[in-house]
């Protein structure tokens, strides 16, 4: 027994001091109270290369490595953008017909074409990269590969040398080339090829390239010149557009337009790079932004790490109320980036990320519905607030509303809830006053959203507060706020609209309306039945027809679906970007985004216009007389503007929710020893499972060591002399 003892005390304090930190940290000893900051993802991002790349998942790398023209100011609201890699915000000049320029403040109709001349940052310099390497002799020592030479390669970190070179205008003008690549689809080519000059009949040229190919099959850009695009000097180029289009200068500031040395496409569009061994832009990018992405494993992990050739960039020494007293301005003109390194780790369950959220080790999160009630408290005065446990970990909640609008739509070419005429308008609007938004935020988002009261959500030119932001179609203004319409004058607008107590006077059977969608599983069937129960308050039938995204995507663009929900999130802070999704051009059987499929003369032409001007008093009172439209059409039951809720610990400086941005990477700052101290205190390792285990293991093991000691004596004494 005395043995026993003696080995457990031994063992069990080597064992306890095995690890000097927390025995369930996710990460390697050497990466403690190193400044890395620590996130997550669900999903593999598809495209990392900026001519296909339009998802979320995406951006939040995409966005930390390339460096487009212009990006939003982080702090400022609303929505500002500001410079980037260009060294002011392009303003366009105007031009006639015949070649005369005109005042900035020419009419639409007057424009025939819009040049913006765009001043790159000199010294702007790439990341390390093998595509650049050169050998004593000034040749690109990886540009003439063969399958062979890559046997021995999986990554990039295999290639021995990497070069850099600095960021041209060419780089920018080569992108936009890309975007009528033959090969590369990139999803926003419909939308520009009708405004860059000569783009459509690029990407007829490039096509009929591709029938003659090269000797390596590679389709080199350099040698097909783009009309609408022209590099004046190393540092300038020259975007010309047709008309007037004032949208575009957002376009500046998305990945589609930044920039792609041709070193780069050459390199990965060698025999054997992509196939099985995945080295392409869509894997590897190469940016010159303040990271660069140096672990691609979506199974496990991806990791982004500062760019050593990035000179730097001064955080904001302004941005609106509250952020001084916020703090967000204590770190202003200091050089960015703050943090060397960005760890994302896979994670598929919400259970898991959140847990280890708590623990420490993740360091911000967003809120699932599972954990909202562990998270957020809401008081009698309708105020958020944190929870009791989160206030104790010292964890920050931020809250904003997003840029999108959720939304019920209507199919408006469908005989029955369609058209223009009295009746079916009548319809629409007694069945947006029975589906009951506010009911819909509280049950499904946690009160997490604002009512729809139109297409245009808050922080977007165009939309109005307090009285005349209200639906008055839905909505009565009482006591200085929007009390929804009783379901007595939705029925009244039934009747009028021919659906008695929801019977067809024509046919004398009740009127079904069907309802398309993707939902499934529990959720998806509570938010049947709750929809099915807002249409029962008036008497109608809701008929639901569930099917798989492909079939249903296919209804909405053969306009079949009578009555789906959809959402929208902003490309870009303008409220074209919102009411074009209501333009009778842009309707989905004709290959736009209008999946209502409204088409309204009136709205359109004044649409037309709308578009061209900037923003002011004039524009503002021309969409209140489009939104005015809209809600008396009622093409849409405006559902609800979605809030995002997100936590971050307390050593985690300088986070704003930017929805219009995802480079916010660089300007965020971390405090690694206070995070290391808090993971020592949060996860203290319970070890008397182990000590009660080892007090048994000895209980259990001392009758069987004394009964084998007793016969070793005994055997002893039987031996002979």
């Amino acid at each position: 027994m005395k043995g026993i003892i003696t080995i457990l005390a031994l063992v069990l304090p080597a064992s306890l001091g095995a690890c000097s930190g927390p025995w369930n940290d996710p990460y390697p000893a050497q990466e403690a109270g190193k400044n890395i900051l620590y996130s997550s993802f669900s999903e593999r991002p598809k495209h990392l290369d900026p001519v296909q790349s339009y998802a979320e998942n995406e951006a939040v790398f995409t966005a930390q490595i390339y460096m487009p023209p212009l990006q939003y100011h982080y702090l400022k609201r609303p929505y500002e953008l500001t410079t980037l890699a260009a060294t002011e915000v392009p303003k366009p000049t105007y031009y006639d017909a015949a070649d005369r320029k005109l005042p900035e403040t020419a009419g639409g109709a007057k424009v025939a074409y819009s040049v913006y001349e765009i001043h790159i940052q000199a010294g702007i310099m790439y990341q390390p990269h093998p595509a650049f390497a050169k050998d004593e002799n000034g040749k690109y020592r990886y540009h003439q590969l063969k399958r062979e030479d890559l046997k021995d390669v999986y990554e990039l970190r295999d290639f021995k040398y990497t070069g850099t070179r600095e960021l041209v205008a060419d780089d920018y003008a080569f992108q936009i080339r890309r975007l009528a690549h033959p090969k590369l689809h990139s999803p926003i080519f419909g939308l520009i090829s009708e405004y860059v000059v000569g783009l459509k009949d690029y990407a007829a040229k490039l096509q009929e390239a591709t029938k003659a190919p090269s000797a390596d099959g590679y389709l080199d850009l350099l040698q097909f010149p783009l009309d609408g695009v022209q590099v004046v000097d190393a540092h300038t180029y020259r975007i010309k557009l047709k008309g007037k289009y004032p949208q575009f200068v957002y376009w500046l500031a998305m990945p589609f337009f930044a920039p792609i040395p041709w070193e780069a496409e050459r390199f990965y569009s060698q025999p054997g790079m992509s196939e099985g061994k995945n080295l392409s832009l869509d894997w590897y990018p190469v940016g010159t932004g303040a990271y660069m992405l140096t672990v691609n494993d979506p199974n496990r992990i991806m990791v982004m790490e500062r760019n050593p050739n990035f000179a730097g960039e001064p955080y904001p020494s302004e941005g609106e109320d509250g952020d001084k007293a916020a703090g967000l301005l204590d770190d202003a003109g200091k050089m960015m980036p703050f943090i060397d390194k960005a760890v994302f780790s896979l994670e598929k369950e919400s259970i898991p990320y959140w847990n280890k959220f708590l623990q420490g080790y993740y360091d911000a999160s967003g809120i699932t519905s599972d954990s909202f009630d562990q998270t957020v408290q809401i008081t009698s005065s309708g105020d958020v607030t944190l929870a009791d446990e989160m206030r104790k970990q010292d964890i920050v909640l931020q809250t904003s509303v997003a840029t999108s609008v959720m939304y019920m739509g209507f199919n408006m070419i469908d005989p029955v809830v369609g058209g223009d005429s009295e009746r079916t308008r009548k319809l629409r609007q007694a069945i947006s006053i029975a589906v009951d938004q506010e009911e819909f935020i509280s049950i499904f988002t946690n009160g997490r959203g604002i009512p729809g009261q139109g297409p245009i959500p808050p922080g977007i030119f165009g939309h109005r507060e307090g009285l005349g932001e209200i639906n008055p179609y839905v909505y009565d203004w009482v006591n200085s706020k929007p009390e929804r319409k009783p379901i007595a004058f939705a029925k009244k607008l039934l009747a009028e609209a021919g659906y008695p107590n929801g019977i067809d006077k024509a046919s004398g059977k009740p009127l079904v309306i069907y309802f398309d969608t993707t939902m499934s599983g529990v959720g998806g069937k509570s938010r049947i039945d709750w929809l099915t129960k807002q249409f029962q308050k008036i008497d109608l039938q809701l008929v639901v027809r569930n099917t798989d995204f492909n079939r249903f995507q296919d209804k909405i663009r053969k306009g079949t679906a009578q009555l789906f929900f959809f959402g929208w999130n902003a490309d870009y802070p303008d409220p074209e970007n919102f009411l074009f999704l209501l333009y009778g051009p842009q309707s989905r059987i004709k290959s736009g985004e209008n999946a209502a499929n409204y088409q309204n003369p009136e709205y359109d032409r004044m649409f037309e216009r709308m578009q061209v001007m900037e923003n002011g008093p004039e524009r503002q009172a021309l969409i209140d007389q489009m939104v005015e439209i809209l809600r008396r059409d009622a093409p849409w039951v405006y559902m609800l503007y979605p809030k995002d809720y997100t936590l971050a610990h307390a050593w985690v400086y300088n986070r704003k929710p930017n929805k219009m941005a995802n480079n916010g990477l660089k300007y965020q700052r971390i405090d690694p020893q206070l995070r290391q101290k808090k993971r020592a205190e949060w996860n203290h390792p319970v070890v008397w499972p182990i000590i009660v285990l080892l007090a048994v293991l000895a209980l259990v093991l001392t009758p069987a060591v004394q009964s084998y000691r007793r016969r070793e004596r005994a055997g002893g004494k039987l031996l002979p002399a």
